[in-house]
């Protein structure tokens, strides 16, 4: 095991039901207690990518960052992004 995957079911409502807050925070906690990476699945508003973007979660999926693309789109992509690092 080297992730936590957050499922989409704590995102949608992070930013308005307490609960799925606290559980999304918790898990974001255990996993860098377990030196493990963080990702967070679903993730389709600002208001949910700046809350775990708070919560320093490590990797975020979904429509709020691409739609679902081909393999070559990606790499062109994050080659474009990367090209300098």
């Amino acid at each position: 095991i080297n992730a936590i995957k957050i499922d989409k079911s704590f995102i949608d409502d992070i930013d308005t039901n307490s609960d799925s807050a606290v559980i999304v925070e918790a898990l974001i906690e255990l996993a860098k207690k377990l030196n493990l990476r963080c990702i967070a699945e679903g993730v389709e508003t600002n208001e949910q990518l700046e809350e775990l973007k708070r919560l320093n979660c490590d990797i975020i999926q979904g429509y709020s960052i691409s739609k679902a693309l081909p393999v070559d789109k990606a790499i062109e992509i994050y080659n474009k992004y990367n090209k300098d690092k």
